[in-house]
């Protein structure tokens, strides 16, 4: 599966139902040997703006992941790797918040922000979808992992 698919690929999991962080992290999962269960359970938490609590967009979180995924290390003592991952991250932040104007979810969703934010996940119909940049979202944020997957592994 090319980038393109993948991109693809994570904006029809979105429609399908799962949440944001869930598309673009299960989109890409199989390359770090996952499953496609096991990244939609993994990611299942930061939709919505983590727990729906409307904070750091989903999708970001989904590149996060990855970025850990990517070149996360596992070394405690590894202050070089540990500050390479954070870059990486901070980069990523950085061109999302670019693109979207926040990396936060209750600001990319503007006008729809919910004054009392609960729990309770919404029905996945065609005015959600149509009301909601979240879709946009999810392709903005495959797009940029896809881009920094390419020069981390120096396909470029």
């Amino acid at each position: 599966m090319d980038y393109k698919d993948r991109i693809e690929r994570a904006v029809e999991l979105f429609n399908s139902g799962f949440n944001c962080s869930q598309s673009v992290v299960a989109a890409f999962a199989d390359m770090y040997g996952f499953s496609e269960e096991q990244a939609l359970r993994m990611s299942a938490s930061f939709g919505g703006g983590i727990g729906r609590m409307r904070e750091t967009c989903g999708a970001a979180c989904g590149m996060f992941l990855l970025a850990g995924l990517e070149c996360g290390t596992t070394d405690p003592k590894d202050r070089e790797g540990k500050s390479y991952n954070y870059k990486v991250v901070q980069e990523l932040a950085a061109k999302f918040k670019e693109m979207n104007g926040s990396l936060r979810c209750a600001d990319l969703l503007g006008a729809l922000k919910e004054k009392n934010t609960t729990h309770v996940a919404e029905a996945r119909t065609a005015e959600y979808y149509a009301k909601r940049p979240c879709p946009k979202m999810v392709e903005t944020a495959a797009t940029i992992w896809a881009e920094k997957l390419k020069e981390l592994r120096g396909e470029e």
